[in-house]
């Protein structure tokens, strides 16, 4: 449960650092920019324990984050795009 909370946690933090890292305008506000850096944080944790990297209550680390928070905001402007 607390694995859950502190990937949470950095997913947030994460979030707001991709969106200052990753170019272009970016249409989303505070909630959607927070909850795409929670999903990459959760995405990342999900790929590291599939892939060996992380135990059993490990999430992924702030880097590994902000890597799927960028990979998930790429995802959203292309979709965002379009529509």
């Amino acid at each position: 449960m607390l694995s859950i909370i502190w990937t949470i946690v950095i997913g947030f933090v994460v979030g707001l650092v991709a969106k200052l890292l990753t170019p272009g305008r970016d249409p989303a506000g505070f909630f959607i920019t927070a909850a795409i850096g929670i999903g990459g944080s959760l995405l990342m944790t999900f790929i590291g324990k599939t892939m060996g990297w992380y135990q059993p209550g490990e999430s992924a680390g702030f880097l590994a984050a902000i890597i799927g928070a960028i990979i998930l905001l790429v995802v959203y402007h292309l979709v965002s795009r379009r529509s």
